[in-house]
């Protein structure tokens, strides 16, 4: 009896905490006008180093992008929310795209290159590489569970952020909070973020301070 009410407790436990670090990036996101899914990581996190082929068949990966900051979007051309933001991720590319800064999208098409190719002609996409991995193996090596699913890679190949659904890339914020990942100078510690956002709300304590004050009473019990 007492193992299952300590099975109980680390259920509930650790239930309490991932709600808490859900509610954490959902405020860091709020706090910069994010899309509440954009989840911002307290660290880096290592990738596996994906594979998919260009444009002329030659099969890449995330360590061919090295020394660049890199907005990994899979996608599919029958992915209706995809098909939606192909063109603000184009502009995008055309606005930050340069030695320090891509966009790379990945598309699980079993169409091959052809398929991206009548599509961007479509909706006239001039900024923004084919890639492609017929196979949909990008999906499991980097843990995506649905599509869109897009990730910011740092220089050294490691996420800071990653996003699952749709959104407007080329709005005001989503630039605000790449320039300073792309020139280098950001931090990106979710811990730290959340500390200016209560520092900003004065007395008033956000959802950090009161998940944390919401888990102390938990296992003070």
């Amino acid at each position: 009896m007492k193992g299952s009410l300590r099975s109980s407790s680390r259920r509930t436990a650790a239930c309490a905490a991932a709600l808490l670090f859900a509610l954490t990036n959902m405020e860091i996101g709020a706090a910069q006008g994010l899309p509440n899914n954009f989840v911002v990581h307290d660290s880096p996190r290592p990738l596996a180093n994906a594979q998919f082929e260009d444009e002329g068949g030659q099969l890449r990966s995330l360590a061919d992008f090295k020394d660049k900051v890199v907005l990994l979007n899979i996608w599919a051309t029958w992915c209706v929310p995809c098909r939606k933001e192909m063109p603000t991720l184009d502009r995008l590319q055309a606005a930050l795209g340069g030695p320090r800064f891509q966009v790379v999208p990945v598309s699980i098409d079993r169409g091959g290159i052809e398929s991206i190719r009548k599509f961007y002609g479509e909706i006239a996409v001039q900024n923004l590489g084919m890639y492609i991995d017929k196979s949909g193996r990008v999906l499991r090596e980097l843990g995506a569970i649905g599509l869109p699913t897009t990730l910011i890679v740092d220089r050294s190949g490691q996420e800071v952020a990653r996003i699952v659904g749709p959104a407007e890339w080329d709005s005001p914020e989503i630039a605000q909070f790449l320039r300073p990942i792309i020139s280098g100078s950001a931090s990106i510690q979710a811990s730290a973020q959340a500390d200016k956002l209560a520092e900003a709300n004065g007395d008033a304590p956000g959802v950090w301070q009161r998940g944390v004050g919401w888990l102390k009473s938990f296992f003070g019990k």
